[in-house]
């Protein structure tokens, strides 16, 4: 044994009777938040978005588009099956009225000191996989190494920077946090799903599988049928049931995903009561469709619930690896021409807001003009950034014929000329192709289409397979494509995956626009490393400055709030978290004599 892990294996041994009796509470957690205290303590019984009296019983179904062919939603290999979270316990669970705060799971507590360097994982004696054999320390290790090493990317990254993971006892698990590491690296450890390693011992992890796991989350898979149907019943001895982070929820007795070929079809099953509840991301159909008998009737109820966490980023996204758009004048240009009021309008009901940044409908998008502590995260880059990043962000309110102008103006800057109505440079036409996943984004490509063609700019649209257009955005393969980054209200390490020079270089990251700029490397870096809510938002907030003053994409829309329409008998609780509706929550009124526990 090396000295190193001696000396590890010393200091866990002797912090045990102190974690279990005399350890002060900078040193033990009950609840681990990224930043601050947590918001429940060891006397909340349930979470103030849940109702604890919620009633157990019923079926819900949902429809889901596609189709999958795998039960393992933590390898590369394959489309998991929806609702596979229902099935999967981890050690730590995440709620949704706080930014980013775990509470005790399959670990009932967890100790470290002050920096963060180390993590040591104490597993509930209760905690059972659905076989009903203990979840121990050895599983833990198992599922470590087997998602460290086969695993998705992002857990191959942050499992990648453990030195040692050290077993204590048969409920113990220590973790040796090495060089890279942040304050959030612990949080992502306490998000690791636990596998059974009897189970999984002698499979191969990284392939599919429609063999059923042995797992321990609150659902058990009841049956499927690949790529049409997979129906979850709830377990009912359930050993966490009553754990703070779960009371009121997994009410459903049985809960279905039934897959379509395309939405349209879905919505109609949905019309029919074969879908019972629906999550609609189409704002025309919310607006035009949702007044069909059922509804009238008081036997469908269409609700748009708030909430307050950024929303995706939608957009037209420039791949800056690739001319023209290796020019941020072009990049302004096509900006300017695509007119977000008129689609708005006459696409979207008016039910939409602009996207007007990197982070919208939160706290942590940039607003008017940069707040003191902003200016001192920025001043180290003050002489290469844009003058627009230090002032006031200010609504675009000039009429479309003046941004049009604005933009000829930019374009021939950038030594785009017109000759015979086309737009040339060097004899070559200014003629590129947007790339899209889905026929219902058409509409607004078309859009957009002719807006650049009355600008002598030829455009071509190709909507492709899930399959084909996965590998071309893996690959950076296209000039133009509408789609999305997501980020949480506790940004992380993702944002340097989003928009880092190392994976702007690296196939299948998520900077699909190919971003490479000093400053917004060391802010992306270094957002996992905050020490305070206060210095996160700050960060967070003139990160978005740099990302908008670089004209990446040209930002479409965003609604604030979840669309969502379900059958009678289906109730959800009278308070919606600040991350929004949280399905786990929901329940069926059910006849008394027929409610289970």
């Amino acid at each position: 044994m090396g000295m190193r892990r001696y000396l590890v294996l010393l200091l866990c041994f002797s912090l045990l009777p102190l974690a279990t009796a005399h350890a002060s509470e900078d040193l033990i957690y009950h609840g681990l938040a990224m930043h601050g205290a947590p918001k429940y303590g060891p006397k909340d019984t349930h979470l103030d978005y849940a109702n604890p009296e919620a009633p157990k019983g019923g079926r819900m179904s949902m429809a889901a588009i596609g189709t999958f062919d795998t039960l393992n939603p933590y390898a590369i290999k394959g489309k998991a099956a929806l609702g596979l979270n229902l099935f999967y316990d981890r050690l730590m669970a995440r709620v949704w009225d706080e930014p980013f705060t775990m509470y005790p799971l399959i670990a009932e507590k967890v100790s470290m000191p002050e920096d963060r360097s180390a993590m040591t994982v104490y597993l509930d004696p209760r905690a059972r996989f659905h076989d009903g054999s203990t979840v121990s320390a050895d599983d833990v290790i198992f599922s470590f190494e087997t998602l460290r090493d086969s695993g998705r990317p992002n857990m191959r990254k942050i499992y990648g920077l453990m030195t040692d993971v050290i077993k204590i006892d048969e409920r113990t698990v220590t973790f040796i946090f090495g060089e890279g590491y942040d304050r959030e690296t612990a949080m992502i450890i306490t998000m690791m799903p636990v596998l059974s390693k009897s189970w999984w011992s002698g499979r191969t992890f990284d392939s599919t599988t429609l063999d059923i796991p042995v797992s321990n989350g609150p659902y058990k898979i009841k049956s499927f049928e690949p790529g049409r149907r997979i129906t979850y019943e709830r377990d009912p001895d359930y050993w966490a049931k009553n754990l703070l982070p779960n009371a009121g929820h997994y009410n459903f007795d049985e809960i279905t995903y039934d897959y379509f070929r395309d939405d349209t079809i879905a919505f109609e099953a949905f019309k029919s009561g074969d879908i019972t509840l629906r999550r609609e991301q189409d704002a025309g159909r919310w607006a035009r469709a949702y007044d069909f008998p059922a509804l009238q009737e008081g036997r469908v109820k269409a609700e748009a619930l708030p909430h307050g966490r950024p929303e995706r980023v939608n957009a037209f996204i420039f791949n800056t690896r690739r001319p023209p758009f290796d020019d941020i004048r072009v990049r302004k240009a096509l900006e300017l021409l695509f007119d977000f009021d008129w689609a708005n309008k006459n696409l979207f009901h008016g039910l939409y807001k602009q996207i007007d940044s990197y982070f919208p409908n939160s706290e942590l998008a940039a607003k008017g003009a940069p707040s003191p502590l902003e200016l001192e995260i920025l001043a180290p880059w003050k002489d290469s950034l844009p003058p627009e990043v230090f002032q006031a962000s200010l609504k675009d309110t000039r009429s479309p014929r003046e941004k049009m102008r604005e933009a000829d103006l930019l374009l021939r800057e950038a030594g785009w000329s017109v000759e015979n109505g086309k737009r040339v440079k060097e004899g070559k036409p200014f003629r590129f192709e947007i790339v899209l996943d889905a026929p219902e984004n058409e509409k607004i490509a078309l859009h957009f289409k002719r807006a650049l063609e009355r600008m002598g700019i030829d455009v071509l649209i190709r909507v492709l397979d899930s399959a084909a257009y996965r590998g071309r955005l893996n690959d950076y393969d296209f000039d133009m494509t509408l789609y999305y980054w997501l980020s949480s209200l506790s940004p992380g390490t993702e944002q340097i995956l989003y928009w880092g020079c190392a994976a702007a270089d690296e196939p299948a990251r998520w900077n699909f626009a190919g971003i490479c700029d000093p400053a917004i490397d060391s802010l992306a870096g270094a957002i996992a490393s905050t020490h305070t809510r206060e210095e996160l938002v700050a960060s967070v907030r003139a990160l978005d400055r740099i990302l908008i003053s670089g004209h990446y994409m040209i930002p479409l829309y965003y609604s604030g709030a979840d669309d969502v329409a379900y059958w009678n008998p289906i109730r959800h609780p009278e308070r919606t978290p600040l991350y929004g509706m949280v399905l786990e929550t929901w329940w069926m009124d059910m006849p008394e004599d027929v409610n289970r526990d």
